[in-house]
This record gives structure tokens, sequence and C-alpha cells, in this order.
């Protein structure tokens, strides 16, 4: 959530940061500013709204050499200019995403220190403290160290000092956050992709790791600020991958490259037919636990039908958020799963590292390298879905579902599974190749609609709800569709619109047999199949390929995915950034 770009070195610095801040905006935010040094006086430009209203207040020609920049997601305060970072006190500037839980017993001390407060933000208090105890300390590095030590929460910060203008300061706990060079300068940025137009070479800070940056140099500093030496890593996409390419949206441009995730992710694992050697060889475990948020949690339920299915292992699924305060019934045969598509979810990486102290295995299922929940799990699984920048997952949770139905078969230890993962993709591009417009004008003007299926069905179900729900702003609700008639029927009107949804032979009379009851209440119904019906109790109906039920997932995701969209396109919807919703959710 939210993003900082910094930059400092011999070319302008405000264009380098504004497009830095513009990669960024798919983590979502509500207003943007900059901080940047100038005729060597540090001026703050801030505004509520999108980049390009902050873009209209600066001169991005300016003589500055040094900036810091920043896309706010409101937690503490309303979106307003007085909240918006950066935020100066006194000789510091600062920069910042995360939460600082404590902010308000060290605001109230401050207080009393007769230092003035001019937001509701938490972030103002980072700055004054660090004025504060420079004027003891009376050395940068020392003062940032004092300063994390008294901080409680998650933060990733970046920092000016009036007293070192040639130098840009950065320390991180918790939220991400890189720094990057290239031939003329340094970056400091939350994401990679805010940095790919310059440059593809970049460095990980560790939690409480300092870094000093000059214009072609940087120096970092462990937790005692001794130098520590940082491995220059190269980022394996390209700048492509990150733009538009001629699509009118970049959720549509990542639906359609699904193709080729699907290709990309099954040939890093699987070769003729056999798994490579770079997935473990795991231990027979007697319970798998899947952690997840969102539509990582969906590709948990998702793994949980296939898992039991085929490898006979009880999986439990659990919302991140709740697994990590709840007591949990594991020990040394339990596996624990942590789907992440940054690798940055703050519940899912704090239910991972409770995991990992109690001495559970782990494994995380992840599409960033290097992010930390990849690097802190025994295990790691990547998904090879490239930088994906709608806010609404769709090629990410392609690819997860991928690794899922691959990860059933090496615990079901049944590698003769692995023929059904063949030619898949030419069926995957024979679905994207459809029109769903049709499907989209019988729901755009409706209130709410219902999705409703079995097993993994219902896990599908889910994932179609929720993109309805944050791409189109439709009251969208998913069930098991024996459960729909145990209240929730009383809900079906006349032309409500009702997804079902049906890939398993052996339970399709009884979710068709749900249908017609909703049918007979007057819903308008879309049926989503593999199996040719007689009995037509639908409206409309959409037929995927018929294949192993193994991969059937895989390819039932892609309908629901593109009538999301067009449903959303229709209502005039900002579709790659939804209101009120950020794509990396870095805080609590």
């Amino acid at each position: 959530m939210c993003g900082i770009v910094g930059y400092i070195g011999k070319n302008k610095a405000l264009p380098r940061v504004l497009t830095g801040l513009k990669f960024l905006e798919y983590r979502g935010y509500d207003s943007a500013g900059v901080a940047y040094i100038i005729d060597n006086e540090i001026k703050i430009t801030k505004e509520v709204g999108r980049i390009s209203s902050l873009e209209k207040l600066i001169d991005e020609d300016s003589n500055s050499y040094v900036a810091i920049g920043h896309t706010r997601w409101a937690t503490h305060g309303e979106p307003s200019v007085s909240n918006s970072h950066p935020h100066r006190v006194g000789k510091f500037t600062v920069v910042h995403n995360g939460i600082i839980e404590n902010y308000l017993k060290l605001k109230e001390d401050l207080k009393k220190k007769g230092i003035t407060f001019l937001s509701s933000t938490d972030t103002e208090v980072i700055p004054a403290l660090l004025d504060y105890y420079y004027k003891e300390e009376k050395n940068i590095l020392k003062t940032i160290k004092k300063v994390i030590s008294i901080l409680d929460g998650s933060f990733a910060l970046g920092i000016i000092c009036d007293d070192d203008k040639n130098n840009l300061y950065a320390v991180r706990r918790g939220s991400p956050l890189i720094v990057a060079k290239d031939k003329d300068g340094m970056f400091l940025a939350s994401d990679v992709p805010a940095i790919l137009s310059y440059t593809n070479k970049y460095i990980l800070l560790d939690n409480d790791e300092i870094v000093k940056i000059g214009e072609d140099c940087y120096q970092v500093y462990d937790q005692n600020l001794k130098e520590k030496e940082k491995e220059l890593k190269t980022f394996e996409g390209s700048y492509d991958a990150a733009m538009l390419n001629g699509y009118p949206h970049y959720m549509l441009k990542e639906i359609c490259e699904e193709e080729k995730v699907f290709l990309d992710t099954l040939n890093y694992y699987v070769q003729d037919n056999a798994f490579k050697d770079n997935i473990p060889e795991f231990k027979h475990y007697k319970n798998i636990h899947i952690v997840a948020c969102g539509s990582a949690y969906y590709v948990g339920c998702i793994g949980k039908s296939l898992i039991e299915e085929y490898a006979g292992i009880p999986v439990y699924v659990e919302v991140a958020s709740e697994y990590r305060y709840k007591r949990n019934f594991y020990d040394e045969n339990t596996l624990v799963i942590v789907i992440s598509q940054s690798g940055e979810t703050a519940d899912s990486l704090e239910a991972l590292r409770k995991a990992n102290k109690d001495g559970i295995d782990t494994l995380a299922i992840v599409n960033v390298v290097l992010s930390s929940i990849a690097r802190e799990a025994k295990y790691t699984l990547y998904v090879k879905a490239g930088p994906e920048i709608a806010v609404a997952t769709t090629k990410a949770f392609l690819a997860q579902t991928t690794l899922m139905a691959l990860l059933a078969v090496k615990l079901a230890k049944k590698e003769e599974l692995l023929k059904e993962f063949q030619g898949l993709d030419k069926k995957i591009k024979e679905l994207l190749n459809r029109s769903y417009l049709d499907y989209a004008l019988d729901i755009y003007q409706k209130d709410n609609a219902f999705f409703i299926g079995r097993l993994v069905d219902y896990a599908l179900c889910l994932e179609g709800s929720l993109k309805l729900k944050e791409t189109a702003y439709i009251n969208s609700m998913a069930f098991q569709a024996g459960e729909l008639k145990h209240g929730t029927i009383s809900l079906i009107d006349k032309g409500t619109p009702v997804i079902g949804i049906c890939t398993n032979s052996s339970i399709a009379p009884k979710t068709i047999s749900n249908l017609k009851e909703v049918a007979a209440r007057g819903a308008y119904i879309i049926y989503i199949t593999n199996e040719k019906v007689n009995d037509e109790f639908y409206n409309k109906v959409i037929y995927i390929p018929k294949v192993h039920n193994i991969v059937t997932p895989i390819l039932a995701v892609i309908p629901l995915q593109l009538i999301s969209y067009e449903v959303a396109k229709l209502r005039g919807c900002d579709i790659d950034k939804p209101r009120n919703l950020a794509k990396s959710v870095t805080v609590e």
C-alpha cells in the first residue's frame, strides 16, 4: 500500500520521481506529494487525488537533482493536503509506508516537549522524533537508529535532512523497499516497476538496515551501524511487461497474457511430463494448512479441493488475518502453505513467521522473487506471472492455480497426471478469444448478483464474485449451491443474476437442482459448465472445454474474469484502480 520513490543523481529528479510514482499507482492511493531540493532549499508540493493533479502544480523541468515522492492510501486521517506525504518537522522531511502502532503515545510525549503537529497522521511523529533526537545525537545515522528503536509497527522511510542535502537516507521494517542504480544516479522505491524505465539493477533492504544514498553510490549499515555489503541484483522481467502496449486497461492486458503465464509456470517446473528438480521432494504430511488473503485465499480453496481429492491429505484453509491470532493445531507433520502475489502481504507474512517460530514446515507460493515471504519460508515456489499492475489479480491468480494443481500432483506422487497439463495453453487461448460482452450486458445494470457452485466450483464462485465486487462495485455474493436455500434465497427476485458453475459431472444433478430452485423464483441464470445439458433451466450458458478435473479450474476462471472486466467497463468504473483498494496490502 502507498508508494515511495526517491532519486538523487546527475539528471533532473522530478520527472524520474513522478514517472516512478505512476508505475506504483497499482498499489492504491488517494493523494500524492513530492519534496525536492532546489537552490539549496527543500520545497514540498502535495495534492489530493491522482498524480496528474499533482503534476499540474510542479515544474518538472526545475533544476532539482534530489527528490522523494509518495502516493498515500489513507489510514490515519482523511485524504487531505495536510495529511499527505511528505511530512516535515525541523530539519527532517520524510515519506512513509506502513503504520506506526504506538504513534499516539509518541505524539503526546512530543507535544509535552513543545512540538506542534499539523496533520492527523501517524507518520508525522517520525520527522518529529528525528528532529528531536538529532539535536542530541548530532549524527544522522545514529539518529535514525535511535528513532527506529522507538517505533512499533511497520515502515519504509525515505528521509532528507537539511544538514546533508547531498544524500538520501532510507530504512525499512516490514514494508518493502529497494535501492536501484543506473549510470547517472540512484533510486529509492517501494517496488521494482517504479525503476524499470531507467534500470533493472537493485538491492533489497532487510529489516532495520539503514542506507545512505549518494548520486552514484550507496552504503548499507546494519543495526549496529556497521557497514555491510549487499548483492546488486538484476530484475528478470522487462520494462515492456509493465506497459499497456496498446491495451485499454492493464486488467485486460494481463488476462490476455494468461496463455503465456500458464506455459511459463508449467515449463518452469515440468519437462517431458516429469517434474524438474526445482520443486522439492516433500515428506508425507498428515495435515496441510493454507493461509492467505483475498484472491490468494480462494486459490487456497481450490488447492484444498485438489490436494484432498488427489493426495488424500486433509487441508485447512484460513484467512491470514485470523490465523495469526488464533490457536493453531499443528505439529511436525503439518505443512503451512502461505500464498501471496506480492510476497509482502502483512497478515500472511506474520502468519508465516508464527509458523516458523513454532517450528512448522512452511512453503511460500509467490510471484515476486526474493520478497519477504519468499525469503522467510522453508520452501519457496514461484509463479511466473511477471509484473501485475491492475489491482484486481487475474494472471497471477491463474498462475497460482496452476501451481496449486502441480503441487497436488506432486504431493499425490501421481506424476502421470502431468500429461493432463499438456495442450491446455491452446484451450486457454480459445477461451480468451471469445466475446463475453453479451453476458456482461445482462448483469451491468443490476445491484446484486450471486454465484453458486459445489466443491472446487464453489472456490471458483468466490473468486468470480470478488472480481465483480472489486472491479464493477456490484454487491455480489458466493454460496455453496446447497446452502443458498438456507436463508439467502429470500434475496432472489425477478431478474437477479445468478452465475452457476458446474465442472464436475458427479455433482452436476445437485447443482442443477439448486439452479432450478432459483430459476423458479425469477433468477436470471448464466450457467458455466463443461458438459452439454438438454434441460434448458438457464438463460445463457458458457461452455468451457472438457479436460481432467485437476486442471479444470485453470480454464473455468477465465470467463469469470472477462465477464467482470466487461461489466466494469460498461459501468464506467476505474478498472485498474478500483476505489478504496490497494494492490499490495502491507499493513494489517
